[in-house]
């Protein structure tokens, strides 16, 4: 009988050798899951980030583009008008209005 309880122990031994091995393996393999998820984690942030810097610079570019929209629109306006008729008329061609006096610089 002292043979079984000897050998009930030597397994009761190695057992718990298994279990504290066993323990430590599942604890290793936390401690990298959980490293893992740390370092995706940074990279994550750091893409928002990125991502969030990207967003404001178009949000900038869309308000220059409207902003440039209005005065080539204004620009527009202005080419359509009889003033700047008369203004390209006057410079480019030389033609003026009937009551005009021109003056002319001595050379």
């Amino acid at each position: 009988m002292s043979k079984r309880k000897v050998s009930g122990r030597m397994i009761a031994k190695r057992n718990h050798r298994y279990n504290k091995i066993a323990m430590i393996g599942i604890t290793m393999v936390v401690c990298m899951m959980l490293v893992l998820l740390y370092v995706q984690g940074r990279s994550v942030q750091r893409r928002i980030s990125e991502n969030t810097q990207r967003q404001q610079e178009l949000a900038e570019q869309i308000d220059d583009e409207k902003e440039r929209t209005k005065e080539i629109e204004a620009m527009q306006d202005y080419v359509q008008s009889d003033e700047y008729t008369e203004k390209i008329a006057k410079e480019k061609i030389g033609l003026v209005k009937d009551n005009e006096i021109i003056f002319k610089e001595a050379d």
